[in-house]
Parts: C-alpha cells; sequence; structure tokens
C-alpha cells in the first residue's frame, strides 16, 4: 500500500526547524514547536500536516500544563497518524531534549528516510502504548527519572 509515499516538503521543515534549534532571541524560541502531527492525505499519496494539530513551546506551562498529556489528547481514537514529539526528560546524570518521531508502519519508510537523526522511534498500537512510563522507557529504561518535568 505504501510504495511511493511521498512526504510534503511542509513536514520537512517543520522536521528541520524541530531539529536544528537555531532560535536565538525569546520569541523565536516560543514559536517554536514542541509537538506537531502528520497524517497520510486522503489519495494516500502524501504524508502532510494537520492543521492546527500543533504544540508551541511558548504555550507549556502558559496555556498547556501538561504538553504529552495534551499531546496525546490530540491523537484521534480511531486513526493512525505520525508525530514529532520533542521530549523533555531527565537521567539520573543530566537534564535532555530529544525528538521522537511516531508512526505507523504501513507507510513509515517514507518519513523515516526523511526524518534522519532521531533517537527514538515509538510506534503507539493504542491508547496503551502513550503514557509516560512507555516513552521514558523508549528513552532510556531505567535511566529515566523525569520526563516533562514529572518523575516516572
Amino acid at each position: 500500500m505504501a510504495s511511493g509515499v511521498q512526504v510534503a516538503d511542509e513536514v520537512c521543515h517543520i522536521f528541520y526547524d524541530m531539529k536544528v534549534r537555531k532560535y536565538s532571541t525569546p520569541e523565536e524560541i516560543k514559536k517554536r514547536k514542541k509537538a506537531v502531527i502528520f497524517f497520510l492525505s486522503a489519495d494516500k499519496k502524501c504524508i502532510i500536516v494537520e492543521e492546527g494539530k500543533e504544540i508551541l513551546v511558548g504555550n507549556v506551562g502558559v496555556t498547556i500544563t501538561d504538553p504529552f498529556k495534551h499531546f496525546v489528547g490530540m491523537l484521534p481514537e480511531k486513526d493512525c497518524h505520525y508525530a514529532l514529539y520533542d521530549a523533555s526528560f531527565e537521567t539520573k546524570e543530566s537534564r535532555k531534549e530529544e525528538l521522537i518521531k511516531m508512526i505507523y508502519a504501513s507507510s513509515k519508510d517514507a518519513i523515516k528516510k526523511k526524518f534522519q537523526g532521531i533517537k527514538h522511534e515509538c510506534q503507539a498500537n493504542g491508547p496503551e502504548d502513550l503514557n509516560q512510563a512507555c516513552i521514558a522507557e523508549k528513552l532510556g529504561g531505567s535511566l529515566i527519572v523525569a520526563f516533562e518535568g514529572c518523575p516516572v
């Protein structure tokens, strides 16, 4: 089904902006995306941005108190989507921020090729796979002591 699936340029631009972190002013940092959701177009030929399904860094702590819970709430219950989530977590030694891509199997190769350099991939098969403990396990298992500021 997924052979020939393309990734929209806008998806690639969003990934690059989240990955590079070239922002210098506080206003630019506030506009950086914390999370964004993508989906397969109706004709099943292209992975595109889902309008209005994003979290900006500037909203965290202002209008969004728990960014991961908010992110999970943005996902559809009965449809497959892709997502990038800029996770903040702490190990016993340090605090880190890393991108996680969340994908579904039918066309993941197309988006995997475009998202080079992501350290963590999470395939969630249902809501039970989208909790902080499961994500912390993917990020580093027992080394993770906090995820998004909450103890794990």
